[in-house]
């Protein structure tokens, strides 16, 4: 039987796995994968306090945050790292590349993981840290108004980006797992041409640090970025991690990855099939998604939402899918 970790890396490059990848939380269910976050954060100047109903967060970014006590989870920014451009001269990025901040990865990539497929998750790419260091409707007129500074901004990024993949590697990481939410439901956050001119370039120095470093890169994004995916693929994103991937029609989807050899990681959708709570409707979606996605040579690893509750999903209707996924894994 092919372990847990070749397995996955076999789906993440369409190589005739035996089956699909599976990466479930809870107890008895199958998971593939271990990952591993940045720990300690060396140097971090993070801290949380509350004035009545309010509690402030400054993150290791600098940036301080609010949410309303018993309500929102996250909140949004109250005071972003750098209100004004003055700032960027002086402004010190958290020492988030430091040794010392993967030593808890180490032990668990080496000791832990076994022979799980081993992923270092990273704070994001340059568009989801830079857009909260400067706030996020300031940030998108920067794009055009302050195009020199952005520049700045999304290369000392980048560079800190390139140093952390380095260190997982260094750690046992066997790929490294990102967020960024590109996408409304209806279209790109910016226009195509100038997601390539600004992001691409980008992109292409950090999944070519963690190809050099013989990992593979998997990312998430919310929405619809149907435009970009052919830039991600040629750029090195072995993994699109999509939560709604009937946003995009099953078919049409499938055959767009496996064009570009590029691997589903995604829940049965969480938008508008889980949330039915109709077991024929969500056995048959995560049935479809194993047909589609994972024959003819791999490409789909299968997963939970990890946040049942916010999307109205009672623990049982994700059991179906996940029992539907394991009855369906083999791969013929």
């Amino acid at each position: 039987m092919m372990p847990p970790r070749e397995t996955v890396q076999r789906n993440l490059d369409q190589t005739r796995p035996e089956r699909i990848g599976l990466n479930f939380g809870g107890e008895g269910r199958l998971n593939d994968m271990w990952g591993c976050g940045v720990g300690g954060t060396h140097g971090s100047r993070e801290k949380v306090w509350t004035e009545g109903q309010f509690e402030f967060h400054l993150d290791v970014w600098g940036n301080v945050w609010h949410r309303i006590i018993g309500m929102s989870q996250a909140g949004e920014i109250f005071k972003p790292a750098l209100e004004d451009w003055s700032q960027l001269k002086d402004y010190q990025l958290p020492d988030l590349a430091n040794p010392e901040n993967f030593e808890r990865c180490r032990e668990v990539f080496t000791k832990e993981a076994g022979d799980h497929y081993r992923l270092g998750s990273l704070p994001g790419f340059p568009f989801s840290i830079c857009r909260y260091l400067r706030k996020m409707e300031v940030y998108f007129q920067d794009l055009v108004l302050e195009r020199e500074h952005i520049d700045e901004l999304h290369d000392r990024v980048t560079e800190l980006l390139e140093k952390m993949i380095v260190q997982f590697g260094k750690a046992g990481a066997d790929g490294v797992f990102f967020c960024e939410d590109w996408g409304t439901q209806e279209r790109l956050l910016v226009s195509p041409p100038m997601w390539r001119e600004i992001y691409k370039p980008l992109f292409a120095r950090l999944c070519g640090t963690a190809h050099q470093n013989g990992m593979h890169v998997l990312m998430h994004s919310c929405g619809y970025i149907w435009e970009i995916i052919d830039d991600l693929a040629e750029v090195g994103v072995n993994a699109l991690q999509f939560d709604q991937p009937a946003l995009y029609g099953l078919e049409r989807l499938a055959g767009k990855l496996k064009g570009l050899k590029v691997c589903l990681y995604s829940p049965v959708d969480i938008q508008r099939v889980l949330p039915t709570g109709r077991k024929t409707d969500i056995v048959a979606e995560a049935r479809r998604m194993v047909e589609l996605f994972g024959g003819g040579g791999g490409g789909l690893i299968a997963k939970n939402y990890g946040d049942l509750h916010g999307i109205g999903v009672e623990d049982e209707w994700d059991q179906w899918a996940y029992e539907a996924f394991v009855q369906h894994k083999d791969l013929q």
